[in-house]
């Protein structure tokens, strides 16, 4: 398996490694059974398979293309660390074990959506109020105040629209929560599928259920159409909203996104940690460790300055 397959991780594959002839120097190369592309190992020529196409694995029909290079996408991850306060020195100073340009296997989800919802509406008002209350003196007076008080009816309605550019992963290597946290990807650049797009990189192939994608993709769609309700239901406070949310009309289309994947080699007794970089915009997402002892210095020099206020404030 190539570096960048082992970097992805992907699992075992149904189907086979293929052995296609080279098309510039005629040599045999083998296509690892997760992976569409290849170099040649005796002329370094890249090397793109075009699968027989199943439900699972049909052919892409889009691609994103990378724009960032490898120096411009390690610059990145370098900023990413540098503002991580917490970070232990041995993270910051890591070294970059493997770096990969990656063009992951994504499903592009689509949907007419239908909706009803009921929702409780709050909206607030002013109103001045007597009191009773004991002076300095010890007497009790009477003064007023002004309190806001909220008044709650009920809302019903319909909402008719789009659920677009939902994109959810097919890789068992890049689970979608990773995925999500280097997204959002500009679809206005997007391309339709060439091979020659992904000659020369690594692109790998769905290793998901399509089924399994394509609910989680609507699960996203009708949480979107929630947010966007929720988001334009009137008055000052909203309670107990409740949609009932229908897609119809569904289209998904197998779209290879551009992530550079680096193994960052921090320990050698421990496992690289895996940080992605969006190869279009460039931002930085992965989990890395925190110092314990930098999170300890920063609470008890929290808790010396909330001390020295409060000793200032009681000798006023």
């Amino acid at each position: 398996m190539t570096d960048g397959a082992a970097l992805l991780a992907g699992g075992p594959d149904s189907l086979g490694a293929l052995d296609i002839d080279c098309g510039a120097c005629g040599a045999t190369v083998r296509v690892e059974p997760s992976l569409r592309t290849a170099t040649c190992p005796y002329c370094d020529s890249p090397q793109v398979v075009e699968r027989p196409a199943t439900r699972d694995r049909p052919p892409p029909t889009f691609v994103v293309g990378f724009a960032l290079d490898r120096t411009r996408a390690e610059k990145e991850l370098r900023s990413w660390l540098g503002h991580r306060w917490f970070l232990p020195g041995r993270v910051r100073r890591a070294t970059v074990d493997h770096t990969r340009g990656v063009y992951l296997p994504a499903w592009l989800y689509g949907a007419v959506a239908r909706a009803r919802f009921t929702a409780e509406i709050g909206e607030d008002y002013q109103e001045t109020e007597t009191y009773t209350t004991t002076d300095a003196q010890g007497k009790t007076v009477t003064q007023t105040r002004t309190v806001t008080r909220t008044e709650w009816s009920h809302l019903q309605g319909a909402f008719d629209g789009y659920v677009l550019d939902v994109v959810v992963t097919a890789s068992r290597g890049i689970p979608n929560h990773e995925l999500q946290a280097v997204e959002p990807f500009d679809l206005r650049r997007i391309l339709r599928y060439s091979p020659a797009l992904i000659s020369g990189w690594i692109a790998e192939e769905p290793t998901l259920d399509r089924e399994a994608c394509e609910a989680l993709a609507r699960r996203e769609g009708q949480e979107d159409v929630a947010r966007r309700i929720g988001a334009f239901l009137p008055g000052d406070h909203q309670r107990n909203a409740r949609f009932n949310v229908d897609l119809t009309e569904e289209v998904s289309d197998l779209v290879l996104l551009p992530l550079w994947v680096f193994a960052l080699r921090h320990d050698p007794e421990e496992a690289p940690l895996r940080l992605l970089v969006n190869g279009q915009t460039g931002k930085v997402a992965g989990k890395v460790p925190r110092s314990a002892l930098k999170i300890l210095g920063a609470v008890t020099t929290a808790l010396a300055l909330l001390s020295a206020l409060a000793l200032v404030i009681s000798q006023c």
